[in-house]
């Protein structure tokens, strides 16, 4: 599951250069995000065991671009930003919560989805429905 990071990177990348070229920033922003919440995703849910999934899912409408990954679940436990303590380890929400203009996350059954939204550079492009890929 650890290569489901790198899937999710690269399909990012792949989908924001394929709407249009993209701020750098944004796209660097975009891209440390989905590998901050995969990551959490396959190292403390149930996405990291075998037959575990984790699913995101790229959109752009009225100018912002909303990232959302899908986990199954950590038996209730949530996503949220931990107490800054110096840890090499456990920076992952506040890493999004620095990046994104909002986020959140929400119960889907089992699941747990968080999302990011992030404000996209004016296009003359219209916008595109959601994106999705599975790791």
């Amino acid at each position: 599951m650890r290569r489901s990071v790198g899937c999710a990177r690269s399909f990012v990348r792949e989908a924001v250069l394929g709407h249009s070229p993209a701020d750098e920033r944004l796209l660097d922003d975009l891209v440390t995000v989905v590998s901050e919440t995969v990551s959490n995703a396959v190292t403390h849910t149930a996405s990291g065991l075998a037959g575990g999934e984790v699913t995101v899912v790229l959109s752009l409408v009225d100018g912002v671009y909303r990232l959302e990954v899908a986990d199954d679940g950590a038996a209730g436990a949530r996503p949220h930003v931990k107490a800054e303590v110096g840890a090499e380890s456990g920076r992952g929400m506040r890493i999004v919560a620095a990046l994104a203009a909002r986020w959140g996350f929400r119960a889907d059954g089992p699941r747990t989805v968080v999302w990011a939204e992030f404000p996209a550079p004016a296009a003359g492009g219209r916008d595109r429905a959601p994106f999705s890929d599975r790791g």
